[in-house]
């Protein structure tokens, strides 16, 4: 039994995100706006089923320990075409975003749990996805590390907007297929 959980994100999640969101090793690499208004704005569509991305909140033992996000690749055509100047992008693939939310978590091996976890319930949820494409900040180690710790595989390297608009285009691409 897993020591993960994830739950689609409610609204009585935001104070909580929120509070995330302005922790110094989440703010670097999220430019999200913690304040009530700005996590209606970003996230409320999540929860209204209007945006395409899944995001939930990631329990570890009971306890709310992340945030996990995924979204299909297609569903955003102006990501996604940005993406193929750099790498290709199968029809069907996803991406993930993941946050670990309290300072004092990190560091303890529970970001790889995490994404092992959600990732192994992502191809149960999506059993037509043939793989997932993460873009990840060069200068942003502790996650692609991370991913590579999973298994995935760095295949491209190059110029992105970045997510948090502090950084330089600089990013690399991991990639994970489907378990044969």
């Amino acid at each position: 039994m897993s020591a993960w959980d994830f739950r689609p994100i409610q609204r009585a999640d935001f104070a909580l995100l929120g509070r995330w969101l302005a922790q110094p090793h989440v703010q670097r690499w999220w430019a999200d706006d913690a304040t009530p208004e700005g996590m209606e704005s970003d996230y409320g569509g999540c929860v209204d089923g209007t945006e395409p991305a899944q995001v939930f909140i990631a329990w570890r033992n009971g306890r709310p320990a992340g945030l996990a996000q995924r979204l299909r690749w297609h569903d955003y055509p102006e990501y996604l075409q940005e993406m193929q100047g750099l790498y290709v992008v199968p029809a069907g693939a996803l991406s993930i975003d993941y946050l670990i939310g309290e300072q004092s978590s990190t560091g303890r091996g529970w970001g790889t749990e995490m994404i092992a976890a959600f990732t192994q319930r992502l191809w149960g949820d999506h059993p037509s996805a043939p793989s997932v494409i993460v873009p990840v900040h060069e200068d942003n180690t502790a996650s692609w590390r991370m991913l590579e710790r999973m298994g995935f595989r760095r295949v491209a390297a190059g110029m992105l907007t970045p997510d948090n608009p502090a950084d330089d285009d600089r990013h690399v691409v991991y990639r994970m297929d489907r378990p044969g």
